[in-house]
């Protein structure tokens, strides 16, 4: 498989270097766990307490009639309430960013205790620095936060390939389905959207990305979802991927 006029590689990270079933049966029930005893650690530290404002803020303005439910006298103030919308939010799988952020400084610390590690792909540690030896720009867009998905590459099975990318984007820049989105990032990059190939296991990402002008490539990998037939061409290796300038 042959892709042209590539400078830089834009990259999912769930269900396209990393399996999806880490992040839903590892790194989720693992932050549920232990998200009350790190706020109970660490609640009067300055950036938790701007992340905790901002949920807050998030759960007043929930449309949802569920989250405001759980908004009880007594307990819509404070950290207590507050881990109580938390919890609401990771089992919904609501991609709130300062719950994001939060999880991420709660895996900082079970990756550096050695209980988490991020499992890549096989193929995917020798394929990044093969890519990056050739002098592709590399770059991750994911929903997790930037402090999470550098984690998995620090901590990774393939060992520490964080100086491998160049660039990392979560959604402060903006959803993963909306084409804007994608259209900052190529600004951000300072690249034509042309020669930016983004690869994702989400079909509503790979059209949005290609929606603004990105070349695009459907990645298939064990444990993800059945996908129906689309224009996008499947990948389910890196090491079948040439990249060409």
């Amino acid at each position: 498989m042959q892709r042209h006029g590539v400078s830089h590689v834009l990259l999912d990270i769930e269900g396209t270097t990393c399996p999806v079933s880490f992040v839903s049966d590892t790194l989720f029930p693992y932050a549920a766990e232990h998200l009350g005893s790190f706020l109970d650690e660490q609640h009067k530290d300055p950036q938790v307490q701007e992340l905790l404002a901002e949920v807050e803020k998030a759960w007043v303005e929930d449309p949802d009639p569920e989250a405001q439910s759980i908004r009880r006298p007594g307990l819509s103030e404070g950290k207590d309430g507050v881990l109580k919308y938390l919890h609401w939010l990771i089992k919904m799988d609501r991609k709130l960013t300062p719950l994001k952020e939060l999880q991420g400084m709660i895996w900082e610390i079970g990756y550096q205790s050695g209980e988490l590690q991020g499992p890549l792909f096989e193929d995917v540690p020798g394929a990044l620095r093969q890519w990056h030896a050739a002098g592709l720009q590399l770059a991750v867009y994911s929903s997790g936060s930037v402090g999470a998905q550098q984690l998995i590459y620090r901590y990774s099975s393939g060992g520490d390939l964080r100086e491998i990318f160049r660039h990392w984007f979560d959604t402060r820049v903006g959803s993963k389905r909306d084409q804007s989105s994608y259209r900052k990032i190529a600004e951000s990059l300072d690249v034509a959207s042309h020669q930016i190939l983004f690869i994702s296991d989400t079909l509503a990402e790979c059209e949005a990305a290609a929606a603004s002008g990105m070349q695009v490539l459907l990645s298939i990998r064990p444990g993800n979802p059945a996908q129906a037939v689309t224009r996008f061409e499947r990948i389910s290796s890196f090491q079948d991927l040439e990249l060409n300038p």
